[in-house]
């Protein structure tokens, strides 16, 4: 696709919504409007941007209209919201039709839902991959040691009942030790998922965390991701190795990641 005049960013929580400002401006995209949700997106976005547009949770009229008023015709999904604002959204009228429509309400269907409102409006939903590419480590990519024959079992294994588990829509990250499986990620997201597994290791630590793309992951709507507050919460959960599916991973910053990975002897790696 050729680079779009004009990119409308649908912001979640943390530092992603920032970097797709970013590396889209560094790249030539000449105008950015954000829609950010109140109580979640990093009011620090409001700055990297040409205008911004605040929400709830839930005002999907209100958000298809920040870009549609706008002559905004391509948008991109960046930053997760919280998942007890999910729960907690009082849905505009459009996204109450929206919602009594679906059968099954998970990521796929709510947000392939969006992206249908969406294009009804003139606004395509695209990936924000091409701004991301370098941000995405390949296959090889390892920080810290060689794993050792025992990790590199779990590993295995553990790649394994991620495939698995993310195939199923439960989730897309697990953490196994000697080849048994401590914890699978739910609704709760990655960091609790770890800090529970981590625990169930035991006080020795040792425990392996494996987290993949969906099988026919689409990329628009949600690109896994870790950054350093995934590494902290590893270090302090004694995990000792965390793998990444290679080329479909955002692996934020890199260079605090890298020194934490060092700093507690933690592995940060890839896998295909």
């Amino acid at each position: 696709m050729t680079q779009p005049e004009s990119l409308g960013i649908i912001a979640g929580n943390r530092s992603l919504p920032l970097l797709v400002a970013k590396h889209a401006r560094a790249a030539g995209v000449k105008r950015l409007v954000a829609v950010g949700a109140e109580g979640e997106t990093d009011p620090a976005l409001a700055a990297l941007v040409d205008e911004m547009v605040w929400i709830k949770v839930g005002q999907l009229g209100k958000l298809i209209s920040a870009f549609a008023s706008r002559g905004v015709k391509h948008c991109v999904m960046a930053g997760q919201v919280a998942p007890k604002n999910l729960f907690d959204l009082r849905p505009d009228l459009r996204a109450m039709t929206m919602l009594f429509k679906l059968k099954e309400k998970n990521a796929h269907t709510l947000f392939g839902a969006i992206a249908t409102e969406l294009k009804k409006d003139g606004v395509e939903l695209i990936e924000a991959t091409p701004w991301l590419k370098p941000l995405m480590p390949g296959p090889d990519f390892r920080i810290g040691k060689i794993p050792n024959d025992e990790l590199a079992g779990d590993l295995e294994f553990g790649l394994r009942i991620a495939k698995e588990i993310s195939r199923l829509e439960i989730g897309q990250t697990v953490v196994v030790k000697h080849g048994a499986v401590l914890a699978v990620e739910g609704f709760e997201g990655t960091d609790k998922c770890l800090a529970r597994g981590g625990e169930l290791a035991g006080p020795k630590g040792g425990a392996v965390a494996v987290k993949v793309a969906k099988e026919n992951h689409d990329m628009r709507f949600d690109i896994p991701c870790v950054g350093l507050q995934t590494l902290e919460v590893c270090a302090a959960s004694g995990i000792a190795l965390l793998a990444l599916e290679a080329g479909k991973t955002l692996l934020l910053d890199q260079e605090e990641v890298e020194r934490l990975a060092l700093k507690r002897g933690l592995i940060v790696t890839t896998v295909t």
